[in-house]
């Protein structure tokens, strides 16, 4: 009996510690998820509280329109003077300039909406030929381009339109 006690013991507390110690499986290789990190939205020493808002993600639709302007950049040319004015109704007026070409400017124009929750303006020209045009709201002063797949392009570049005073 005695024998019996201390073995008893021992198998008890091996079985104790081995509930205690469970390891976590490991990930596969081919499971390994990837998650791109967000850009984070640059914030200024003196941001109002439209800002903010934009910031969380509650634009205010009244608020928002008005007139953005910018250079983006261009393959052919030195860069595309661009402004964009977004109407409380729902048209827009996109004007693109390339520096250093002759010929008028390129005018669009169509209507303008935001999509995925206060985070993205989507341009829809009238004209067909048009492709439609995304541009992420980094705030309530400024908007970004984005890739024809609605995702932010990865670039050093700059692809912002900033909003201009009345």
């Amino acid at each position: 009996m005695n024998r019996i006690v201390p073995s008893l013991a021992l198998g008890l507390l091996a079985l104790s510690l081995a509930a205690c110690k469970q390891e976590a499986e490991p990930t596969p290789a081919t499971q390994v998820a990837v998650v791109e990190p967000a850009p984070a939205p640059e914030m200024t020493a003196q941001a109002s509280d439209s800002d903010l808002a934009a910031k969380a993600g509650a634009i205010d639709m009244k608020a928002f329109p008005g007139k953005f302007a910018g250079t983006l950049p261009c393959a052919s040319c030195p860069g595309i003077d661009t402004k964009l004015e977004l109407m409380a109704d729902g048209p827009f007026k996109l004007t693109e300039t390339y520096q250093g070409e002759a010929g008028a400017p390129n005018v669009v124009e169509g209507t303008w909406t935001v999509e995925d929750g206060g985070k993205r303006v989507l341009l829809d020209p009238n004209s067909k030929s048009e492709q439609d045009r995304s541009y992420g709201i980094m705030s309530n002063d400024e908007i970004r381009l984005l890739g024809q797949d609605g995702k932010p392009i990865e670039s050093q570049l700059n692809y912002s339109l900033k909003r201009e005073p009345n």
